[in-house]
Protein backbone atom coordinates (compact mmCIF):
# COMPACT_ATOMS: atom_id res chain seq x y z
CA UNK A 1 0.00 0.00 0.00
CA UNK A 2 1.43 3.25 -1.33
CA UNK A 3 1.36 5.98 1.60
CA UNK A 4 2.69 9.20 1.35
CA UNK A 5 3.16 12.62 3.31
CA UNK A 6 2.76 15.68 1.98
CA UNK A 7 2.77 19.03 3.80
CA UNK A 8 2.78 21.96 1.23
CA UNK A 9 0.57 21.26 -1.82
CA UNK A 10 0.50 23.08 -5.07
CA UNK A 11 -2.69 24.74 -6.02
CA UNK A 12 -4.70 23.48 -8.98
CA UNK A 13 -5.47 26.59 -11.49
CA UNK A 14 -8.64 28.25 -11.00
CA UNK A 15 -10.75 30.03 -13.39
CA UNK A 16 -12.89 32.66 -11.56
CA UNK A 17 -15.99 32.17 -12.31
CA UNK A 18 -17.99 34.99 -9.76
CA UNK A 19 -17.45 37.73 -7.05
CA UNK A 20 -19.02 35.72 -4.40
CA UNK A 21 -18.49 36.49 -0.94
CA UNK A 22 -17.60 33.69 1.76
CA UNK A 23 -20.56 34.97 3.79
CA UNK A 24 -23.09 36.79 2.41
CA UNK A 25 -24.47 40.12 3.10
CA UNK A 26 -28.13 40.83 2.74
CA UNK A 27 -30.26 39.51 0.89
CA UNK A 28 -29.99 42.10 -1.38
CA UNK A 29 -26.63 40.71 -2.80
CA UNK A 30 -27.25 37.22 -2.37
CA UNK A 31 -27.67 36.90 -6.53
CA UNK A 32 -24.36 38.61 -6.82
CA UNK A 33 -22.79 36.16 -4.69
CA UNK A 34 -23.90 33.18 -6.64
CA UNK A 35 -23.17 34.25 -10.06
CA UNK A 36 -20.28 35.89 -12.02
CA UNK A 37 -20.24 39.66 -12.96
CA UNK A 38 -16.88 38.95 -15.01
CA UNK A 39 -15.23 40.97 -12.74
CA UNK A 40 -12.51 38.72 -11.87
CA UNK A 41 -9.34 37.96 -14.38
CA UNK A 42 -8.49 34.93 -15.06
CA UNK A 43 -5.07 34.40 -13.40
CA UNK A 44 -2.38 32.45 -14.90
CA UNK A 45 -1.85 28.77 -13.85
CA UNK A 46 0.41 29.08 -10.33
CA UNK A 47 2.63 26.73 -8.43
CA UNK A 48 4.50 27.21 -5.35
CA UNK A 49 7.98 28.09 -5.05
CA UNK A 50 10.25 26.95 -2.79
CA UNK A 51 10.84 28.56 0.06
CA UNK A 52 13.96 29.00 2.37
CA UNK A 53 12.66 27.90 5.90
CA UNK A 54 13.48 29.72 8.39
CA UNK A 55 13.64 29.12 12.48
CA UNK A 56 10.84 30.67 14.80
CA UNK A 57 9.56 30.04 18.31
CA UNK A 58 6.22 29.54 17.25
CA UNK A 59 3.61 29.71 14.55
CA UNK A 60 2.66 33.42 15.72
CA UNK A 61 6.48 34.42 14.82
CA UNK A 62 6.24 33.06 11.46
CA UNK A 63 2.86 34.54 10.97
CA UNK A 64 4.04 37.95 12.10
CA UNK A 65 7.18 37.58 9.86
CA UNK A 66 4.48 37.46 6.44
CA UNK A 67 2.71 40.92 7.81
CA UNK A 68 2.50 43.07 4.89
CA UNK A 69 -0.65 45.37 5.36
CA UNK A 70 -0.77 48.73 7.31
CA UNK A 71 -1.13 48.17 11.31
CA UNK A 72 -0.44 51.35 12.16
CA UNK A 73 -3.22 53.11 11.59
CA UNK A 74 -5.76 54.15 14.42
CA UNK A 75 -9.40 53.94 13.95
CA UNK A 76 -12.18 53.47 16.49
CA UNK A 77 -13.86 50.66 14.24
CA UNK A 78 -10.24 48.52 15.51
CA UNK A 79 -10.27 50.11 19.17
CA UNK A 80 -13.57 48.43 19.69
CA UNK A 81 -12.53 45.42 18.44
CA UNK A 82 -9.52 45.28 20.16
CA UNK A 83 -11.29 45.85 23.49
CA UNK A 84 -13.42 42.60 22.64
CA UNK A 85 -10.33 40.52 21.94
CA UNK A 86 -8.54 41.44 24.67
CA UNK A 87 -10.90 40.79 27.32
CA UNK A 88 -12.04 37.58 26.10
CA UNK A 89 -8.52 35.51 26.90
CA UNK A 90 -10.88 32.38 26.93
CA UNK A 91 -11.86 32.76 23.35
CA UNK A 92 -8.23 33.56 22.07
CA UNK A 93 -7.40 30.02 24.01
CA UNK A 94 -10.13 28.26 22.33
CA UNK A 95 -9.20 29.80 19.35
CA UNK A 96 -5.08 28.31 19.40
CA UNK A 97 -6.14 24.95 20.85
CA UNK A 98 -8.68 24.55 17.48
CA UNK A 99 -6.27 25.87 15.46
CA UNK A 100 -2.80 24.41 16.23
CA UNK A 101 -4.15 21.72 13.46
CA UNK A 102 -3.99 24.26 10.43
CA UNK A 103 -2.23 26.89 11.29
CA UNK A 104 1.46 25.62 10.11
CA UNK A 105 -0.20 24.11 6.38
CA UNK A 106 -2.03 27.75 5.95
CA UNK A 107 1.20 29.56 7.25
CA UNK A 108 3.19 27.20 4.51
CA UNK A 109 0.48 28.55 1.78
CA UNK A 110 0.38 31.93 2.66
CA UNK A 111 4.28 32.26 2.54
CA UNK A 112 4.49 30.25 -1.19
CA UNK A 113 1.74 32.76 -2.55
CA UNK A 114 3.71 35.98 -1.07
CA UNK A 115 -0.13 37.15 -0.02
CA UNK A 116 -0.25 39.04 3.72
CA UNK A 117 0.47 37.03 6.86
CA UNK A 118 -2.38 38.46 8.31
CA UNK A 119 -4.58 36.37 6.34
CA UNK A 120 -3.60 33.41 8.18
CA UNK A 121 -5.96 35.01 11.05
CA UNK A 122 -9.03 35.31 8.77
CA UNK A 123 -10.22 32.27 10.18
CA UNK A 124 -10.59 33.12 13.41
CA UNK A 125 -12.56 35.72 11.69
CA UNK A 126 -15.07 33.74 9.88
CA UNK A 127 -15.22 30.62 12.24
CA UNK A 128 -12.98 30.56 15.11
CA UNK A 129 -10.97 27.72 13.24
CA UNK A 130 -14.13 25.75 14.05
CA UNK A 131 -14.15 23.84 11.12
CA UNK A 132 -17.58 22.64 11.44
CA UNK A 133 -19.34 25.82 12.08
CA UNK A 134 -22.38 26.66 9.65
CA UNK A 135 -23.38 30.06 9.15
CA UNK A 136 -26.90 31.32 8.77
CA UNK A 137 -26.27 32.30 4.84
CA UNK A 138 -24.95 28.63 4.45
CA UNK A 139 -21.48 29.10 4.31
CA UNK A 140 -19.10 26.27 5.64
CA UNK A 141 -15.46 25.55 6.88
CA UNK A 142 -12.94 26.93 8.40
CA UNK A 143 -13.39 29.87 5.48
CA UNK A 144 -16.94 29.99 5.18
CA UNK A 145 -17.49 29.49 1.94
CA UNK A 146 -20.68 29.53 0.56
CA UNK A 147 -22.43 26.45 -1.44
CA UNK A 148 -22.15 28.37 -5.19
CA UNK A 149 -18.83 30.03 -4.46
CA UNK A 150 -17.35 26.94 -3.18
CA UNK A 151 -18.37 25.06 -6.58
CA UNK A 152 -16.85 27.52 -8.77
CA UNK A 153 -13.80 27.46 -6.85
CA UNK A 154 -13.49 23.44 -7.18
CA UNK A 155 -15.02 22.68 -3.83
CA UNK A 156 -17.12 19.61 -4.47
CA UNK A 157 -20.10 19.28 -2.50
CA UNK A 158 -22.21 16.24 -1.73
CA UNK A 159 -23.60 13.11 0.34
CA UNK A 160 -20.28 12.09 0.87
CA UNK A 161 -18.05 15.02 1.13
CA UNK A 162 -18.06 18.45 1.66
CA UNK A 163 -14.73 20.08 0.07
CA UNK A 164 -15.71 23.61 1.48
CA UNK A 165 -14.89 21.67 4.59
CA UNK A 166 -11.25 20.37 3.50
CA UNK A 167 -8.69 22.36 4.94
CA UNK A 168 -6.20 21.87 2.27
CA UNK A 169 -8.63 22.33 -0.58
CA UNK A 170 -10.58 25.37 1.14
CA UNK A 171 -7.41 26.87 2.10
CA UNK A 172 -5.88 27.32 -1.17
CA UNK A 173 -9.29 28.09 -3.15
CA UNK A 174 -9.38 30.92 0.04
CA UNK A 175 -6.30 32.48 -0.89
CA UNK A 176 -6.27 32.20 -4.55
CA UNK A 177 -9.72 33.87 -4.31
CA UNK A 178 -8.60 36.66 -1.72
CA UNK A 179 -5.54 37.56 -4.10
CA UNK A 180 -7.58 37.79 -7.53
CA UNK A 181 -9.97 40.57 -5.06
CA UNK A 182 -6.85 42.62 -4.43
CA UNK A 183 -5.18 42.69 -7.79
CA UNK A 184 -9.39 43.71 -8.96
CA UNK A 185 -8.72 46.23 -6.46
CA UNK A 186 -4.98 47.14 -7.37
CA UNK A 187 -3.47 46.27 -4.47
CA UNK A 188 -6.12 47.20 -2.08
CA UNK A 189 -5.95 44.28 0.65
CA UNK A 190 -8.96 46.42 2.42
CA UNK A 191 -11.35 46.11 -0.38
CA UNK A 192 -10.31 42.61 -1.19
CA UNK A 193 -11.48 41.89 2.18
CA UNK A 194 -14.19 43.36 2.07
CA UNK A 195 -15.51 42.37 -0.97
CA UNK A 196 -14.88 38.27 0.44
CA UNK A 197 -17.25 39.10 3.50
CA UNK A 198 -19.98 40.91 0.93
CA UNK A 199 -19.18 41.02 -2.52
CA UNK A 200 -17.35 42.66 -4.70
CA UNK A 201 -20.18 44.36 -6.37
CA UNK A 202 -21.24 45.22 -2.87
CA UNK A 203 -17.97 47.43 -2.68
CA UNK A 204 -18.10 48.31 -6.16
CA UNK A 205 -21.45 49.87 -5.65
CA UNK A 206 -20.28 51.28 -2.42
CA UNK A 207 -17.16 53.25 -4.14
CA UNK A 208 -19.37 54.08 -7.04
CA UNK A 209 -21.94 56.09 -4.51
CA UNK A 210 -18.72 57.55 -3.14
CA UNK A 211 -17.51 59.33 -6.20
CA UNK A 212 -20.69 60.43 -6.95
CA UNK A 213 -20.65 62.26 -3.98
CA UNK A 214 -16.84 63.27 -4.43
CA UNK A 215 -15.89 61.45 -1.55
CA UNK A 216 -12.74 59.10 -0.75
CA UNK A 217 -13.12 55.51 -1.52
CA UNK A 218 -11.24 53.55 0.56
CA UNK A 219 -12.41 51.09 2.78
CA UNK A 220 -12.64 53.23 5.73
CA UNK A 221 -15.28 55.54 4.07
CA UNK A 222 -17.21 53.38 2.19
CA UNK A 223 -20.89 52.44 3.55
CA UNK A 224 -20.95 48.84 3.43
CA UNK A 225 -23.16 46.13 5.37
CA UNK A 226 -22.64 46.32 9.22
CA UNK A 227 -21.28 42.96 8.92
CA UNK A 228 -18.91 43.83 6.42
CA UNK A 229 -18.43 47.06 8.35
CA UNK A 230 -16.84 45.26 11.31
CA UNK A 231 -14.98 42.22 9.24
CA UNK A 232 -11.98 44.31 8.33
CA UNK A 233 -11.28 45.89 11.75
CA UNK A 234 -11.69 42.38 13.36
CA UNK A 235 -8.65 40.78 11.35
CA UNK A 236 -6.83 44.10 11.94
CA UNK A 237 -6.99 43.81 15.58
CA UNK A 238 -6.55 40.67 15.59
CA UNK A 239 -3.25 41.02 13.78
CA UNK A 240 -2.07 43.93 16.21
CA UNK A 241 -2.98 42.06 19.07
CA UNK A 242 -1.32 39.00 18.01
CA UNK A 243 2.03 41.03 17.31
CA UNK A 244 2.13 42.19 20.47
CA UNK A 245 0.38 40.28 22.83
CA UNK A 246 1.96 41.87 26.20
CA UNK A 247 0.60 45.78 25.14
CA UNK A 248 -2.53 44.20 25.62
CA UNK A 249 -2.29 41.64 28.22
CA UNK A 250 -3.16 39.15 26.93
CA UNK A 251 -1.06 35.49 26.58
CA UNK A 252 -0.93 33.40 23.18
CA UNK A 253 -1.01 29.59 23.69
CA UNK A 254 2.45 28.14 21.72
CA UNK A 255 1.91 26.53 18.52
CA UNK A 256 4.49 24.48 17.35
CA UNK A 257 6.12 25.67 13.65
CA UNK A 258 6.00 21.88 12.24
CA UNK A 259 3.44 20.26 10.76
CA UNK A 260 1.04 18.66 12.35
CA UNK A 261 -1.46 16.27 10.06
CA UNK A 262 0.29 13.87 7.06
CA UNK A 263 -1.70 12.92 3.93
CA UNK A 264 -1.81 8.97 3.46
CA UNK A 265 -3.54 7.76 0.29
CA UNK A 266 -5.85 4.46 1.56
CA UNK A 267 -5.96 3.23 -1.71
CA UNK A 268 -9.80 2.95 -1.63
CA UNK A 269 -12.94 3.95 0.68
CA UNK A 270 -12.46 3.11 4.27
CA UNK A 271 -14.65 3.65 7.34
CA UNK A 272 -13.51 6.26 9.90
CA UNK A 273 -13.63 3.91 12.49
CA UNK A 274 -11.11 1.84 11.00
CA UNK A 275 -8.37 4.77 10.20
CA UNK A 276 -8.80 5.74 14.11
CA UNK A 277 -7.97 1.99 15.22
CA UNK A 278 -5.24 1.90 12.26
CA UNK A 279 -3.81 5.23 13.75
CA UNK A 280 -4.03 4.93 17.45
CA UNK A 281 -5.86 8.36 17.64
CA UNK A 282 -9.16 9.00 18.56
CA UNK A 283 -12.21 9.46 16.19
CA UNK A 284 -13.02 13.06 17.24
CA UNK A 285 -9.33 13.74 15.93
CA UNK A 286 -9.43 12.13 12.44
CA UNK A 287 -12.96 14.18 12.15
CA UNK A 288 -11.32 17.13 12.82
CA UNK A 289 -8.14 16.53 10.51
CA UNK A 290 -11.04 15.39 7.80
CA UNK A 291 -13.80 17.71 8.88
CA UNK A 292 -14.99 17.26 4.87
CA UNK A 293 -16.53 14.10 5.35
CA UNK A 294 -20.62 14.08 6.10
CA UNK A 295 -20.69 10.12 7.09
CA UNK A 296 -18.99 7.33 8.45
CA UNK A 297 -16.47 7.02 5.90
CA UNK A 298 -14.38 8.11 3.21
CA UNK A 299 -16.21 9.03 -0.31
CA UNK A 300 -16.53 5.84 -2.56
CA UNK A 301 -15.10 7.88 -5.70
CA UNK A 302 -12.23 9.44 -3.84
CA UNK A 303 -9.52 11.07 -3.27
CA UNK A 304 -8.74 8.51 -1.58
CA UNK A 305 -7.15 10.57 1.13
CA UNK A 306 -6.80 10.70 4.73
CA UNK A 307 -5.53 13.27 7.58
CA UNK A 308 -3.58 11.76 10.41
CA UNK A 309 -1.68 13.14 12.97
CA UNK A 310 2.36 13.44 11.78
CA UNK A 311 3.57 11.07 14.88
CA UNK A 312 1.32 8.17 13.82
CA UNK A 313 2.12 8.13 10.50
CA UNK A 314 4.32 5.22 10.21
CA UNK A 315 2.33 2.67 12.43
CA UNK A 316 -0.52 3.74 10.04
CA UNK A 317 1.67 2.91 7.34
CA UNK A 318 2.25 -0.30 8.69
CA UNK A 319 -1.16 -1.24 9.90
CA UNK A 320 -3.14 -0.39 6.42
CA UNK A 321 -0.92 -2.29 4.46
CA UNK A 322 -1.85 -5.58 5.85
CA UNK A 323 -5.22 -4.78 6.07
CA UNK A 324 -7.75 -6.49 3.97
CA UNK A 325 -9.66 -4.84 1.26
CA UNK A 326 -12.65 -6.64 2.77
CA UNK A 327 -12.20 -4.84 6.13
CA UNK A 328 -12.11 -1.38 4.67
CA UNK A 329 -15.42 -1.14 4.69
CA UNK A 330 -18.23 -3.54 5.74
CA UNK A 331 -21.09 -4.57 3.67
CA UNK A 332 -24.41 -5.81 4.03
CA UNK A 333 -26.02 -7.54 0.52
CA UNK A 334 -30.24 -6.78 0.16
CA UNK A 335 -32.37 -8.95 -1.64
CA UNK A 336 -34.78 -6.41 -3.55
CA UNK A 337 -38.51 -6.78 -2.58
CA UNK A 338 -41.45 -6.13 -4.49
CA UNK A 339 -42.26 -2.46 -4.47
CA UNK A 340 -38.72 -1.54 -3.72
CA UNK A 341 -36.97 1.44 -5.05
CA UNK A 342 -33.97 2.95 -5.27
CA UNK A 343 -35.21 5.63 -2.73
CA UNK A 344 -37.05 3.42 -0.31
CA UNK A 345 -33.20 1.25 0.14
CA UNK A 346 -31.29 4.51 0.52
CA UNK A 347 -33.87 5.41 3.17
CA UNK A 348 -33.72 2.41 4.92
CA UNK A 349 -30.04 2.04 5.33
CA UNK A 350 -29.23 5.38 5.72
CA UNK A 351 -27.36 6.42 2.29
CA UNK A 352 -28.68 7.94 -0.66
CA UNK A 353 -29.57 6.20 -4.33
CA UNK A 354 -26.71 7.67 -6.04
CA UNK A 355 -24.29 6.10 -3.74
CA UNK A 356 -26.78 2.75 -4.28
CA UNK A 357 -26.11 2.98 -8.26
CA UNK A 358 -22.38 3.78 -7.72
CA UNK A 359 -21.62 0.51 -5.55
CA UNK A 360 -23.63 -1.93 -7.39
CA UNK A 361 -23.16 -0.23 -11.03
CA UNK A 362 -26.56 0.62 -11.64
CA UNK A 363 -27.31 2.63 -14.43
CA UNK A 364 -31.07 4.36 -14.29
CA UNK A 365 -33.13 3.77 -11.62
CA UNK A 366 -34.79 0.74 -12.48
CA UNK A 367 -34.09 -2.45 -10.06
CA UNK A 368 -36.01 -5.64 -10.17
CA UNK A 369 -37.07 -7.71 -7.16
CA UNK A 370 -34.97 -10.37 -6.29
CA UNK A 371 -31.72 -8.61 -7.27
CA UNK A 372 -28.95 -8.67 -5.21
CA UNK A 373 -27.62 -5.01 -3.80
CA UNK A 374 -24.48 -4.60 -2.25
CA UNK A 375 -24.56 -1.78 0.80
CA UNK A 376 -21.74 -0.36 2.57
CA UNK A 377 -22.77 0.26 6.31
CA UNK A 378 -20.58 1.77 9.18
CA UNK A 379 -18.65 -1.13 11.91
CA UNK A 380 -19.76 0.78 14.75
CA UNK A 381 -23.15 2.49 15.75
CA UNK A 382 -23.89 5.41 14.43
CA UNK A 383 -23.16 7.50 17.62
CA UNK A 384 -19.96 6.50 17.49
CA UNK A 385 -19.92 8.84 14.85
CA UNK A 386 -19.91 11.96 16.85
CA UNK A 387 -19.03 14.97 14.03
CA UNK A 388 -20.82 12.87 11.08
CA UNK A 389 -23.42 15.54 9.73
CA UNK A 390 -26.01 13.40 11.10
CA UNK A 391 -24.96 12.92 14.68
CA UNK A 392 -24.18 16.79 14.60
CA UNK A 393 -27.50 17.65 13.83
CA UNK A 394 -28.75 15.31 16.52
CA UNK A 395 -27.19 17.44 19.26
CA UNK A 396 -28.36 20.83 17.74
CA UNK A 397 -31.61 19.60 17.77
CA UNK A 398 -31.95 18.29 20.85
CA UNK A 399 -29.72 21.54 22.88
CA UNK A 400 -32.12 24.14 20.94
CA UNK A 401 -35.64 23.39 22.84
CA UNK A 402 -36.54 26.88 23.74
CA UNK A 403 -38.55 27.53 26.82
CA UNK A 404 -42.17 26.85 27.33
CA UNK A 405 -42.68 24.91 23.97
CA UNK A 406 -43.81 21.43 22.98
CA UNK A 407 -41.78 19.38 20.21
CA UNK A 408 -43.77 18.84 16.82
CA UNK A 409 -42.15 16.68 14.10
CA UNK A 410 -43.18 17.20 10.61
CA UNK A 411 -42.42 15.35 7.71
CA UNK A 412 -41.92 17.24 4.46
CA UNK A 413 -43.89 16.74 1.94
CA UNK A 414 -42.89 17.92 -1.83
CA UNK A 415 -43.18 21.33 -2.52
CA UNK A 416 -42.72 22.14 0.92
CA UNK A 417 -41.13 25.53 1.87
CA UNK A 418 -39.55 26.15 5.11
CA UNK A 419 -41.66 29.50 4.97
CA UNK A 420 -45.02 27.86 4.61
CA UNK A 421 -44.02 25.44 7.22
CA UNK A 422 -42.75 28.50 9.50
CA UNK A 423 -46.03 30.23 8.84
CA UNK A 424 -48.65 27.25 9.05
CA UNK A 425 -46.71 26.74 12.59
CA UNK A 426 -46.95 30.55 13.41
CA UNK A 427 -43.23 30.49 14.14
CA UNK A 428 -40.23 32.34 12.28
CA UNK A 429 -38.41 30.67 9.43
CA UNK A 430 -35.44 31.65 10.95
CA UNK A 431 -35.56 29.73 14.28
CA UNK A 432 -37.04 27.21 12.23
CA UNK A 433 -33.91 26.67 10.32
CA UNK A 434 -32.10 27.02 13.05
CA UNK A 435 -33.58 24.62 15.35
CA UNK A 436 -32.92 22.12 12.57
CA UNK A 437 -28.85 23.29 11.45
CA UNK A 438 -30.34 24.85 8.88
CA UNK A 439 -29.97 27.87 6.57
CA UNK A 440 -33.61 29.73 5.87
CA UNK A 441 -32.34 29.16 2.35
CA UNK A 442 -31.42 25.51 2.19
CA UNK A 443 -33.66 22.92 0.20
CA UNK A 444 -35.92 20.45 1.68
CA UNK A 445 -36.33 17.32 0.43
CA UNK A 446 -39.85 15.24 0.87
CA UNK A 447 -39.52 12.87 3.77
CA UNK A 448 -37.16 15.01 5.48
CA UNK A 449 -37.98 15.27 9.22
CA UNK A 450 -38.16 18.95 10.95
CA UNK A 451 -38.23 19.94 14.43
CA UNK A 452 -40.56 22.33 15.27
CA UNK A 453 -40.77 24.24 18.89
CA UNK A 454 -44.60 25.30 19.21
CA UNK A 455 -45.66 27.37 21.77
CA UNK A 456 -49.33 26.00 21.45
CA UNK A 457 -50.52 26.22 25.48
CA UNK A 458 -52.52 22.95 24.99
CA UNK A 459 -49.81 20.66 24.18
CA UNK A 460 -47.76 19.16 27.28
CA UNK A 461 -44.13 19.10 27.14
CA UNK A 462 -43.97 15.54 26.26
CA UNK A 463 -46.79 15.89 23.82
CA UNK A 464 -45.30 15.03 20.44
CA UNK A 465 -47.59 15.85 17.29
CA UNK A 466 -46.64 14.48 13.64
CA UNK A 467 -47.73 17.20 11.21
CA UNK A 468 -48.63 16.46 7.89
CA UNK A 469 -49.17 19.38 4.62
CA UNK A 470 -52.70 18.72 2.63
CA UNK A 471 -54.97 19.82 0.08
CA UNK A 472 -58.22 20.24 0.58
CA UNK A 473 -60.75 20.56 -2.59
CA UNK A 474 -63.82 22.57 -0.74
CA UNK A 475 -67.19 21.04 -1.85
CA UNK A 476 -70.78 21.96 -1.75
CA UNK A 477 -71.76 23.09 1.52
CA UNK A 478 -68.19 23.48 3.22
CA UNK A 479 -67.69 25.78 5.19
CA UNK A 480 -64.60 27.54 7.08
CA UNK A 481 -65.91 25.98 10.49
CA UNK A 482 -66.94 22.96 9.45
CA UNK A 483 -63.61 22.15 7.47
CA UNK A 484 -61.73 23.52 10.73
CA UNK A 485 -64.10 20.80 12.77
CA UNK A 486 -63.06 18.26 10.22
CA UNK A 487 -59.69 18.66 10.95
CA UNK A 488 -59.25 19.44 14.56
CA UNK A 489 -57.75 23.22 13.36
CA UNK A 490 -59.15 26.43 14.06
CA UNK A 491 -60.58 28.77 11.37
CA UNK A 492 -57.94 31.27 12.07
CA UNK A 493 -55.41 28.64 11.19
CA UNK A 494 -57.24 28.35 7.73
CA UNK A 495 -57.10 31.80 7.00
CA UNK A 496 -53.69 32.45 7.88
CA UNK A 497 -52.66 29.67 5.28
CA UNK A 498 -54.85 30.25 2.83
CA UNK A 499 -54.55 34.27 2.59
CA UNK A 500 -54.52 34.48 -1.12
CA UNK A 501 -57.88 31.83 -1.46
CA UNK A 502 -59.90 32.97 1.61
CA UNK A 503 -60.28 36.67 0.73
CA UNK A 504 -64.23 36.36 0.70
CA UNK A 505 -66.80 35.25 3.72
CA UNK A 506 -68.23 32.50 1.49
CA UNK A 507 -65.81 29.24 0.05
CA UNK A 508 -66.53 28.00 -3.20
CA UNK A 509 -66.31 24.41 -4.82
CA UNK A 510 -63.55 23.85 -6.07
CA UNK A 511 -61.12 25.73 -4.39
CA UNK A 512 -58.11 24.33 -2.82
CA UNK A 513 -56.94 24.88 0.48
CA UNK A 514 -53.79 24.36 1.91
CA UNK A 515 -54.28 22.69 5.98
CA UNK A 516 -51.50 21.55 8.28
CA UNK A 517 -52.92 18.50 10.23
CA UNK A 518 -51.32 16.56 13.14
CA UNK A 519 -52.10 13.15 12.00
CA UNK A 520 -51.88 11.61 15.39
CA UNK A 521 -55.15 13.10 16.40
Amino acid sequence: MKVITLFLLSAAPLAFLSACSSIPGPDTHAEEQRRTENSLTLLDDWQPEAQPQAAYEDIWQRIIASYKLDLNSSNPRIDSQLNWYKSHQNYLDRVAERGVRYLHFIAEQIEARGVPGELALLPIVESAFEPFAYSHGRASGVWQFIPATGRDFGLQQDWWHDGRRDIRASTEAALTYLDALQREFNGDWMLALASYNSGAGTVRRAMRRNRERGLPTDFWSLDLPRETRDYVPKLIALAKLIRDPERYNVTLLPVPDEPYFAVANTGGQIDLAQVAELADTSLEEIYRLNPSYNRWATRPAGPHEILIPVAQLDVFSERLAALPDSARIKWQRYAVKSGDSLITIARQFNTTPDALKDTNNIRGNIIRAGEQLLIPVAFRSPETYSHSQQQRLNRLVSQRQPANTSRISYQVRSGDTLWDIARAHDVQVAALARWNGMAPRDPLRPGQQLVIWSQKNSASPAQREVIRKIQYRVRSGDSLARISQRYNVRVSDVKRWNQAQVKNKYLQPGQLLTLYVDVTR
